[in-house]
């Protein structure tokens, strides 16, 4: 028999899982991709939309057990300095930031990392789960939105606006 997932509980609606698999920030985003949990557990995840997992959030299988997503180091960047003025720079170039009160990380990037060394920043390079701030209209990642006529940018349908050539 083949399990399958159509649904998502998330973190905090649910007391015990079964299983456990460990994903980075893009493999937490999905719809449909076939996965395997820790102890082997092979599931299709079958989403009606879309979705952006995390930390603590739980695959609910056909046979009624629960694989919960955890978080998965990766190269990540610890910026700290000038929060506000930083993380408006961050934010203009549409990446995604995890905001704590006295650091901010984005993914490794080292256009970046140079930017924001010039703008008085002082950058630690990591590995840690990177979870960023999600949307302000709702749970999980922005996924874009209209700057209105094109003025030399572009989507490439990853939620990012890109600069032509």
């Amino acid at each position: 028999m083949q399990l399958t997932s159509h649904h998502i509980l998330r973190s905090g609606s649910w007391l015990k899982a079964d299983a456990r698999i460990v994903l980075g920030y893009d493999a937490r985003f999905l719809r449909r991709k076939r996965m395997q949990a820790e102890d082997g557990t092979s599931f299709l995840v079958d989403l009606p939309e879309t979705t952006s997992l995390d930390q603590g959030d739980a695959f609910q299988l056909s046979d009624g057990r629960l694989v919960v997503v955890i978080a998965a180091a990766e190269p990540v960047v610890r910026i700290t300095g000038d929060l506000p003025r930083l993380a408006w720079h961050i934010g203009n170039r549409h990446t995604p930031c995890q905001i704590a009160a006295d650091h901010l990380v984005i993914r490794r990037d080292h256009v970046l990392e140079k930017m924001l060394t010039g703008l008085g920043a002082q950058v630690q390079l990591t590995e840690a789960p990177f979870r960023p701030e999600g949307g302000a209209y709702g749970h999980g990642r922005t996924m874009g939105h209209d700057h209105g006529p094109d003025f030399g940018f572009h989507h490439h349908g990853d939620g990012v606006l890109h600069r032509h050539g």
